[in-house]
C-alpha cells in the first residue's frame, strides 16, 4: 500500500504541473515530426554543422581555418566545439563513409531567396533516406534527437524561469513554456543539427539559476555551478559571453547588499575559475592562431563580411525578414510561411509585450516588490537587450538579420510576452495566454506538413489517362532519353519586371547515368538572352538520375524579366539540357524529325515599348548619395565593329547629392575587356550632379563608338558613376544594400563586319 507521505508528496506534483508535462510530451512529439519532414541537411547550414559532427566522430582534430584549404563545415568550423563534441559521441559507431552520396548538392537552389518555383533545395534527396536510416541519414537523425532533448531544457528552464520570477502564478509559467516550445522556428532549428540548440538550452539554465541566486544568498557550491554553466555555455556559441555582465553585475548585487568588497572578490573568484578552467582554452587557442579570442574574425573570412557597412536605416529594411526569421522562416532561409502566420504570431508577441508595464504595475499594487524581485525582473529584461546588441553589432560585420539569433534570450522573450498576456484581460487572466499557447501549437503542427514537406516535395507522376491527355503534343526529344510532350506559358504579353511561368511535360525515355540541367532562356531578335532560368527537373528535386523510363511530369519554370529590358522586344524562348559544370549540352530532334541543334525555340513572347512621362525604359534603380536611374533608351542592341550605338541615360535625384560624380558607359566582352567607352559629367560637364534638384530627371546622351577590331559575339552595357578619387557609388536594392558597384543594362551583339569593311 503506497504511504501517505508519498500520496501527499506525489499527487500534488503532478496536480500543479500537469500543464508542463503536456507541452514537453508535445514538444517532444512536434520535434520528432519536423526531424521526419524536414529533409536531412535542409535546416540552416545543417550540412557544414554535421560536417564537423562527422569529421571529430572520425578522430579529427578541431579544425583550423585557412581560406585557401576550407573544409567542409566551412565558416562552422570556428565555433565553439561542445555540441559537436557531444554530437560525435553519438555518431562516432555509425558509418558516414557515404556521406559524400548522401550531401549531393542542387547546384542551382537559391539560397536565402524566396522564389515563385521553388528550387530551394540545397541537396538532391533519394529513397535512401528513407526509414529505416542507415549510414549518414541514421547520423542526422541521431544528432537531431539529441537536440530536440536539449530543447526539451529549454522549455523546462522557461517554465522554471516564470516559477521563479512571478512564483505563484501558473498560468503565466505555462504559457511562457508553452511559447518558447511551439514557437514554429525553434522547432524546426531544434529538430537540425545545429549547435543552437545546447547555447538555447544552457543560457536558458544560467539565467534561470541567476533569477534564482538574485532571491537569496547562494553558497559557494552554487556559484561555482553557475560559473561551469557558464563555461559551458560559452564553449557552445559566442552569443552566450553576454551572460558574463548579467553574473557580473548579479555578484555586485550581493555585495552591494553585503557591503562587502571581499564578497565581491570571491563572488568573481567561484564563478570566474570554473568559467575560465572550463572555456578559457577555447579563447586562448583562439588568440594564438587567430589573433582574435572569439574566432570571429576567421568565420566573418569564411562566410564572407558585409561591404559596406550597412547605416540604420538599411538595418532597419531588413526588420520584415528579421521577424519572420523568428517566427518561422525554414529552410535555407528560402521556405516562409503564409502571411497570416506572421501577422498573428507578431501580433500576439507585440500585445505581450506592451502588456508587460502592465503586469509589473498590478504586481507591484497587490504586494510592494522587493529589490531583489526587481533585480531579478531586471535581468530578464536586460537579457533580450544585451543579445539584441551583440546581434546589431554582428550583423555590422555579415549578414546576420535573423530572428532565430535571438533565441538565446528566447525563455525571456516567451516569459515577458506571456506575462504581458495574462495582463491585457484582468478579468479573464488566463484567456489570453491559453490562447496564444493553443494558436502557437495550431501553426506549430501546420507548418510540417503544409509549408515543409510541399517545399521538398518531388513532382508528382502522371497517370495514363492525363497523359494521353496531354495536348498539343510537341514530341521534341532531348538525346535519347528525354522526350517534350507539351508546354504551356502563361502569357504572351509582358513588361519588364514581370514574371513569365513556362510549364513543361517531360517524359522519361531511358534511365540516365547524369545529372542533366535544365535551361529556358528567353531570347530577342538577335538572340541575346533577355532572361533565363536553369534548374535541375522538377523545380530542384527531381534530377534526371532519379527518373524512370515512361513516367511523365509537370515542371514549372518561372522567368523574372530584368527591369533593366530594352524594350520593344518581340521574344522567343529556348530550352535545352546540359551538363552542369561541362556545359556540353544534349543535341535535339524537334517534333518534325529534324535536327534542332542544342536547344528547342518555341513560343513568342512581346514586350511593347514602354514610354512613361517621356522617359523611355522607366525604371527605379538607385545608387548612394541620392543619385536614381529612372530610365534609359538604345537606339539598337546589335551593331558592326567601328558602329556607333547611341545611348541616352535619364538620371534623377532623389535626395540632395553631396558631389560631383563622372558617369562611366562601358561595353565589354571577355575578361571585362573594354570595346567601347565614354566617360564623362552628365550632359557634356552641363549638368554635374551636385546642382542637381531633388525630383528632377536628366536625359543624359552617350556615344558608344566599337572598336575596329572588336570579334563577333555577345557583349555586356554597363553604366554607373565614381567619384574625383574614382571610387565607383554602389548600386543599393530596394531595401538599401550596396548589390554591385555598377548597373548592367543588358547586352548588345557584334556582329561580322560586312565584307569589304
Amino acid at each position: 500500500m503506497t504511504s501517505p507521505r508519498v500520496e501527499r508528496t506525489g499527487r500534488p506534483f503532478l496536480a500543479r504541473h500537469l500543464g508542463l508535462v503536456l507541452v514537453m510530451v508535445t514538444f517532444a512529439l512536434l520535434g520528432i515530426i519536423y526531424s521526419v519532414t524536414t529533409p536531412i541537411l535542409e535546416a540552416s547550414d545543417e550540412a557544414f554543422h554535421f560536417a564537423f559532427v562527422e569529421h571529430l566522430g572520425r578522430g579529427g582534430a578541431l579544425p583550423v581555418q585557412y581560406l585557401d584549404r576550407v573544409g567542409p563545415w566551412r565558416q562552422e568550423g570556428s565555433q565553439p566545439p561542445l555540441y559537436y563534441w557531444l554530437a560525435s559521441l553519438i555518431t562516432r559507431r555509425v558509418d558516414t563513409s557515404d556521406f559524400q552520396q548522401v550531401h549531393r548538392l542542387n547546384p542551382h537552389a537559391d539560397l536565402g531567396v524566396v522564389k515563385p518555383d521553388r528550387n530551394l533545395n540545397i541537396a538532391v534527396h533519394t529513397p535512401r533516406e528513407r526509414f529505416p536510416y542507415r549510414g549518414t541519414v541514421l547520423a542526422v537523425h541521431l544528432v537531431r534527437g539529441l537536440s530536440v532533448l536539449m530543447g526539451l531544457g529549454t522549455v523546462l528552464a522557461a517554465y522554471l524561469l516564470a516559477q521563479t520570477v512571478f512564483p505563484g502564478d501558473q498560468a503565466v509559467a505555462e504559457c511562457a513554456a508553452a511559447l518558447t516550445a511551439f514557437n514554429a522556428q525553434y522547432l524546426f532549428i531544434t529538430a537540425s543539427v545545429n549547435n543552437d540548440a545546447l547555447v538555447v538550452m544552457l543560457c536558458g539554465i544560467c539565467l534561470w539559476l541567476m533569477a534564482r541566486y538574485a532571491a537569496r544568498r547562494p553558497r559557494p557550491a552554487e556559484w561555482v555551478l553557475l560559473g561551469v554553466l557558464l563555461g559551458l555555455a560559452a564553449l557552445s556559441k559566442a552569443s552566450a559571453l553576454g551572460l558574463l555582465p548579467l553574473a557580473a553585475l548579479l555578484g555586485v548585487y550581493h555585495a552591494w547588499r553585503e557591503r562587502s568588497w571581499k564578497r565581491l572578490f570571491a563572488v568573481g573568484l567561484l564563478m570566474g575559475v570554473p568559467a575560465l578552467a572550463v572555456a578559457g582554452w577555447w579563447f586562448v587557442r583562439n588568440w594564438r592562431l587567430y589573433r582574435d579570442p572569439l574566432g570571429l574574425n576567421a568565420f566573418v573570412a569564411v562566410a564572407g563580411g558585409r561591404h559596406p557597412r550597412p547605416t540604420f536605416w538599411q538595418l532597419l529594411a531588413e526588420w520584415p525578414g528579421f521577424v519572420k526569421s523568428y517566427w518561422g522562416l525554414f529552410g535555407a532561409v528560402n521556405v516562409p510561411a503564409p502571411t497570416w502566420v506572421y501577422v498573428a504570431l507578431s501580433v500576439m508577441g507585440l500585445l505581450g509585450l506592451v502588456g508587460v508595464p502592465l503586469y509589473l504595475w498590478r504586481l507591484q499594487r497587490r504586494s510592494r516588490l522587493s529589490p531583489a524581485r526587481w533585480v531579478q525582473i531586471g535581468l530578464l529584461a536586460a537579457w533580450p537587450v544585451v543579445v539584441w546588441v551583440a546581434l546589431l553589432r554582428w550583423s555590422m560585420m555579415t549578414m546576420a538579420s535573423q530572428g532565430r539569433l535571438m533565441f538565446s534570450a528566447l525563455t525571456a522573450l516567451s516569459l515577458l510576452m506571456a506575462a504581458g498576456l495574462s495582463a491585457l484581460w484582468p478579468r479573464r487572466r488566463v484567456a489570453l495566454p491559453a490562447l496564444a499557447g493553443v494558436g502557437m501549437l495550431g501553426v506549430a503542427l501546420f507548418v510540417p506538413f503544409r509549408v515543409i514537406m510541399p517545399a521538398y516535395a518531388q513532382p508528382r507522376i502522371l497517370t495514363a489517362q492525363e497523359v494521353a491527355a496531354l495536348s498539343p503534343r510537341n514530341d521534341a526529344t532531348f538525346g535519347d532519353s528525354i522526350r517534350l510532350l507539351p508546354y504551356r506559358v502563361d502569357q504572351q504579353q509582358a513588361v519588364p519586371g514581370d514574371r513569365v511561368a513556362v510549364t513543361f511535360y517531360w517524359q522519361c525515355l531511358e534511365r540516365m547515368e547524369t545529372d542533366y540541367s535544365v535551361f529556358l532562356h528567353l531570347l530577342d531578335e538577335n538572340d541575346i538572352i533577355i532572361a533565363q532560368r536553369d534548374m535541375y527537373p522538377g523545380q530542384g528535386t527531381y534530377p534526371t538520375t532519379l527518373w524512370s523510363p515512361g513516367e511523365v511530369f509537370a515542371d514549372t519554370f518561372v522567368l523574372a524579366l530584368p527591369a533593366t529590358t530594352r524594350t520593344p522586344v518581340h521574344g522567343q524562348y529556348a530550352v535545352g539540357f546540359y551538363r552542369y559544370g561541362e556545359g556540353s549540352r544534349l543535341p535535339v530532334i524537334d517534333g518534325a524529325g529534324q535536327p534542332s541543334g542544342d536547344m528547342l525555340r518555341f513560343g513568342a513572347l512581346t514586350l511593347p515599348r514602354q514610354v512613361v512621362d517621356g522617359v523611355p525604359n522607366p525604371m527605379h534603380i538607385d545608387l548612394e548619395d541620392g543619385v536614381r536611374l529612372a530610365g534609359f533608351d538604345l537606339d539598337r542592341s546589335a551593331a558592326r565593329p567601328g558602329e556607333t550605338l547611341h545611348l541616352t541615360l535619364y538620371w534623377q535625384a532623389y535626395e540632395g547629392v553631396s558631389q560631383n560624380y563622372s558617369v562611366f558607359t562601358h561595353v565589354l566582352g571577355e575578361e571585362h575587356r573594354l570595346w567601347a567607352q565614354q566617360d564623362g559629367w552628365p550632359q557634356g560637364g552641363n549638368a554635374p550632379t551636385s546642382i542637381w534638384q531633388e525630383g528632377q530627371i536628366l536625359p543624359d546622351p552617350y556615344e558608344l563608338t566599337l572598336a575596329a577590331d572588336a570579334p563577333p559575339g555577345v557583349y555586356e552595357l554597363e553604366i554607373g558613376m565614381y567619384d574625383a578619387e574614382g571610387r565607383r557609388l554602389n548600386v543599393l536594392d530596394p531595401a538599401g544594400h550596396a548589390v554591385d558597384d555598377r548597373i548592367v543594362l543588358g547586352h548588345v551583339r557584334v556582329i561580322p563586319a560586312a565584307d569589304g569593311q
